[in-house]
């Protein structure tokens, strides 16, 4: 998901828009059997209830002729949407493959939508915190969500709604109802399929968290009851959170999708059939293999765009549902899709599925900037000019997350930073790539900016906040969470590269979505793949980068040159600036927070000579001296700018005389942008 652009940059880019538009004037579940909603699959969705349930081997969805993963799951939903009310009314037949070795007497299922009403954790947290989407300053119906299990049986169990008890695992919330945990009649035994059929009935809000309903516009993101994830011995199953994701188990999914016939519909996974009913409504069926969730929109007023994209595993069906007005852009959408996957495939891995679905969201929707499998959402505006690259930024970011959250599936509500920072990182890497490294964010009217600088600015806003590997709901603030999770784990990224090698790390991040793919990764499966690879004990970083909070700044303390017989006297004092005059010199360096790392300094003397010195950082300061016939001019930290995470860059530099240059382009910036609002300001006073 893509949040701490909104948080950081956003009123800069709207004084950009601004100045450059100035300056150019300008409803019931059907009762079909689910088992017929996929036919071209390679067996039948649902074993009749005389045989034993297993989970299909179908490859329908993807560019392999056997499965990627340990299916675990097979979701089988068949549901109406009634765009009135917004409103889900649906059937679910959920097989479950007991993998976990041991007999489960419990079942619990997440209910995210429960999480939009106003005794929620996610509320009460949004309040404190701060939210992605709204202040809650007052409670409105429009805000409100739910789902609603109204009757589940276990196969072989019967009806066992009653045994459905809401659960609060982790802040015993009793009013919360995002968890709800089902006590079985037997247990089922380890190796043992379970099936359940509920039926339930999902109530959107407006959107929120990247999902909901806008005017005529909706996006169905977590809208089903989902089980949880048998993880190292135990239900993971967690509530939802203001600052959490989410983290479930791979598998197959069936579903059917009924809706008016005047909508344009996109979901995760390829679309098997399409149905018009006498009803005036129209049903999807879509299949999807080897995923984790599956999601859906629907509109009106999409403008549809498709394209092949030639993946190394298969040819890639590209689908773009753009609003009109952007319907311009649509091209520009397509071709960073496209240059996106090239270095996906290129630098990390294969894509395997058939489709990707890209979905440009209703304006004000706050349903953009989301990944789901095989679909994301973007974000732009009616006037996104060339230079200004926020289409890039999110389709990009949204896409990474087919890698580091749709295959390596690791579990963001507790290392949100393993899918958002390791996305962010890749994200600095392929837009520099594409971009340029210092205009991948923009390059408009001679401003410029790149993706790396504004990822330390959003660790910079939080540094000695909260560690990076802590649970997504333990973060002091959403300020804190994004700048963390997002731009700290970038910066720590982009600065290792600096330790182990930029190809080193290159191999390293290959070797860890290779490895990991299609399972359930810790911080420490990725953490030991980069000293695997690079062959270096690597813990003094990590321990502090990773798992601690310390801050870095180290800076240059001072700067002397002397004379080494200043003491004499002189008859002429123009000899001091003799060539042949030896000077004193000391530079000395100072580590004012308390990460230590060995930082590499650049020293110039007034004759040309440079000279790089390595100091190890233990200290709290150390001097380097020089006996020449020369001055020190300047001493600059870090002169090849490789570390990201100095928490000060203004004292990492020391000059005996000061250049104007850098003042007088800066004024000329200032100049700029207060004659374009007093421009603004003019204009839309006429």
């Amino acid at each position: 998901m893509k949040i701490r652009w909104i948080i950081l940059f956003f009123p800069l880019l709207s004084v950009i828009v601004l100045s450059l538009a100035v300056q150019q004037h300008a409803a019931k579940a059907q009762s079909a059997p689910i088992a017929a909603s996929a036919p071209q699959t390679s067996q039948a969705a649902t074993a009749p209830s005389s045989e034993v349930p297993t989970i299909p081997d179908t490859t329908l969805a993807i560019n392999s002729d056997k499965p990627m993963s340990e299916r675990v799951v097979h979701y089988e939903i068949d549901a109406k949407y009634d765009a009135a009310t917004h409103t889900v009314d649906a059937t679910e037949v959920l097989t479950y493959h007991n993998l976990t070795g041991q007999a489960l007497d419990h079942f619990p299922f997440h209910l995210y939508q429960n999480a939009f009403q106003p005794t929620s954790t996610w509320v009460r947290e949004a309040k404190i915190q701060g939210s992605r989407d709204t202040a809650y300053d007052k409670w409105t119906e429009k805000e409100y969500g739910s789902e609603q299990i109204k009757n589940l049986e276990v196969v072989g169990q019967g009806d066992l709604t009653s045994q459905l008890q809401y659960i609060a695992p982790d802040d015993g919330n009793k009013d919360d109802k995002t968890v709800i945990d089902l006590r079985m009649a037997k247990p089922i035994a380890p190796g043992a399929y379970v099936q359940f059929k509920i039926a339930f009935q999902t109530k959107f809000p407006e959107t929120q968290a990247r999902s909901g309903w806008k005017r005529d516009f909706v996006l169905g993101g977590q809208w089903f009851p989902k089980v949880g994830v048998w993880w190292h011995g135990a239900w993971n199953c967690h509530q939802y959170h203001a600052t959490t994701e989410f983290f479930a188990d791979f598998g197959v999914y069936d579903v059917k999708l009924t809706l008016p016939q005047n909508e344009i519909v996109g979901a995760s996974g390829v679309l098997v059939n399409e149905m018009n009913n006498p009803d005036n409504t129209k049903t999807y069926t879509y299949h999807g293999d080897d995923i984790h969730d599956f999601a859906w929109t629907a509109s009106p007023r999409y403008r549809v765009r498709e394209g092949v994209y030639q993946a190394q595993m298969g040819p890639v069906k590209l689908r773009f549902l753009m609003q009109p007005a952007h319907w311009s852009q649509a091209e520009r959408h397509e071709r960073i899709i496209r240059q996106t996957l090239d270095h996906f495939e290129k630098w990390y891995g294969p894509y395997p599925y058939k489709t990707l679905t890209v979905v440009d969201p209703e304006p004000d929707s706050a349903a953009g900037g989301m990944e789901y499998p095989t679909f994301i959402t973007g974000e732009s505006s009616w006037f996104m000019p060339d230079g200004l690259y926020l289409p890039e930024i999110v389709l990009e970011h949204e896409f990474g997350h087919q890698y580091w959250y749709g295959m390596v599936a690791t579990n963001e509500f507790e290392d949100a930073w393993m899918d958002e920072g390791i996305n962010s990182y890749s994200e600095v890497k392929v837009l520099d790539s594409i971009l340029g490294k210092n205009t991948s964010i923009m390059n408009v009217a001679g401003i410029t900016m790149g993706e790396r600088q504004e990822q330390r600015l959003g660790y910079v806003s939080a540094a000695d906040r909260d560690p990076i590997a802590q649970k997504a709901y333990d973060y002091y603030s959403f300020g804190s969470y994004g700048g963390i999770t997002y731009g700290k784990t970038a910066s720590v990224l982009v600065t290792l590269e600096s330790i182990i090698g930029e190809d080193t790390m290159a191999k390293a991040m290959r070797a860890y979505f290779m490895k990991y793919r299609f399972t359930h990764p810790t911080k420490e499966d990725f953490l030991k793949t980069i000293e695997e690879v690079s062959g270096k004990d690597l813990r003094w970083y990590f321990n502090q980068a990773i798992y601690g909070s310390q801050v870095m700044d180290y800076e240059v303390l001072k700067v002397d040159s002397f004379p080494v017989n200043w003491y004499e006297e002189k008859k002429d004092r123009k000899s001091e600036k003799n060539k042949d005059t030896v000077y004193q010199s000391y530079v000395s360096l100072g580590r004012k927070e308390d990460f230590i790392m060995p930082v590499e300094v650049e020293i110039k003397f007034d004759n040309g000579e440079e000279i790089r010195e390595h100091w190890d950082g233990q200290s709290r300061w150390t001097r380097f001296s020089y006996q020449k016939k020369a001055k020190v001019v300047s001493a600059e930290l870090d002169p090849d700018h490789k570390v990201q995470i100095d928490r000060n860059d203004f004292n990492n530099s020391f000059v005996v005389e000061a250049n104007p240059k850098p003042t007088h382009k800066l004024s000329n910036y200032w100049l700029f942008v207060t004659q374009c609002l007093s421009q603004a300001v003019a204009w839309w006073a006429v």
